[in-house]
């Protein structure tokens, strides 16, 4: 099966700019390129599955840049609902950095700024030398656009498309890119610069887009609790990462599988097999998590957060350090910790509606700190008993924890 084949397997392939493409990509030696534009400090999961096709075409034979857009980031590509904000340029070159690093260490790729191609072409240069080989009608028919004409469009948005068909050129240019590769979304802008240089240099490039990775209602993928999964192990730990993937939909994961990890044909459709067979066993679940947070994290970061989760189920807390308490329950409720009774405790970290409420709770035995049960109403909670001197972990009834923090 060559790299094209695979691809379409995995359904990674949506739209083709030629039907030559297929025999261009199995052959390998293509160089191409991949962009995104700096509006955060990090990628997150939704970018991750899309800037793995730098390894997939890379282990095939081709050569992948990655585009990080200081210039069009400064701009802002449409939307379908309203015109982004503008950033400021000192936090576009802040996210840059951020994003390179991130980019190089994890696809091992060269990584380019089209703000330093751009920053010196004057107003009326960008006209001239580019502007006149855009139709408006051929602009307004673009999707891309379309959506956006009912609400309004700005002459800043209008432009995003010729912007990047402008770094198409360049990067033919300059860099021998004979291929760009986005999400079905930029199908528009690509096609743009497609014939921008066929016009400009009268070359033949080529484009091919990949489905965007979605949830089954069909909104995007790589958000938990209306918060982005972001590849940063400082923005998203890898227990909440593991978390977020041991919980995704059981219709879709075969498909997170495909697109987001290297697992061999075969060793996706036997996981397939013991998924349908036994879903509650979460083994495809499992091996998405394992594949995906050792790629972006590491071995030993999988084996931690996999440590946590268990400790959590079981209530074994103690087995825990003060760091991978601080990870697993960084979002949970938490009181500033001091010397306080166990029934008082309780009631302030909202474990129980009342006094009377907490002692019944203790009584029946359904409240443990740090993992060992609480049986007197008296029990006293201090700096002395929390694990590292940081950390009380007090939980009700199986799932209910909350902190102290010392």
């Amino acid at each position: 099966m060559g790299i094209y084949e695979e691809l379409e397997w995995r359904g990674l392939i949506k739209d083709v700019s030629d039907p030559s493409l297929k025999e261009k990509l199995n052959k390998g030696g293509m160089t191409f390129y991949i962009g995104t534009d700096p509006t955060g400090d990090s990628l997150h999961i939704g970018h991750f599955s899309s800037f793995l096709i730098c390894k997939r075409l890379k282990d095939a034979g081709h050569h992948p840049i990655v585009l990080i857009g200081g210039a069009t980031g400064l701009i802002g590509d449409p939307r379908p609902e309203s015109e982004r904000p503008m950033i400021q340029i000192e936090t576009v070159e802040h996210n840059f950095n951020c994003l390179k690093n991130q980019l190089t260490s994890l696809f091992d790729c060269e990584v380019v700024n089209n703000y330093d191609w751009s920053k010196d072409i004057s107003f009326i240069d960008f006209l001239r030398d580019f502007g006149k080989f855009f139709n408006v009608n051929y602009m307004l028919n673009k999707d891309i656009v379309a959506r956006r004409l009912d609400e309004g469009i700005t002459y800043t948005e209008f432009s995003y498309m010729i912007m990047q068909a402008l770094d198409f050129w360049w990067l033919n240019k300059n860099k021998n890119v004979t291929m760009q590769v986005a999400g079905q979304d930029q199908w528009g802008n690509m096609t743009s610069g497609i014939e921008l240089i066929r016009k400009k240099e009268q070359k033949e490039v080529y484009a091919f887009t990949m489905p965007l990775l979605t949830k089954s209602d069909g909104t995007k993928f790589g958000k938990t609790n209306g918060k982005s999964v972001w590849l940063d192990a400082n923005k998203t730990t890898p227990y909440e990462m593991y978390q977020f993937f041991i919980n995704v939909e059981d219709t879709k994961v075969i498909d997170y599988l495909k697109f987001l990890t290297f697992l061999t044909k075969e060793e996706i459709e036997e996981l397939e097999k013991k998924h349908l067979e036994a879903p509650h066993l979460r083994e495809a679940h499992t091996a998405l998590a394992r594949e995906v947070i050792t790629y972006l994290h590491g071995k030993d970061a999988y084996e931690q957060a996999l440590k946590i989760s268990k400790a959590l189920f079981s209530g074994n807390i103690k087995e825990l350090t003060a760091k991978e308490i601080a990870m697993g329950f960084n979002e949970l409720p938490a009181i500033k910790g001091r010397e306080i009774s166990i029934v008082d405790a309780l009631l302030e970290l909202k474990l129980a509606s009342s006094k009377r409420e907490a002692r019944e709770f203790i009584r029946n035995g359904a409240v443990s700190v740090n993992g060992d049960k609480v049986t007197e109403e008296g029990f006293i909670l201090s700096k002395t008993t929390a694990i590292e001197e940081k950390f009380i972990v007090v939980r009700r009834g199986k799932k209910l924890y909350a902190l102290l923090k010392y």
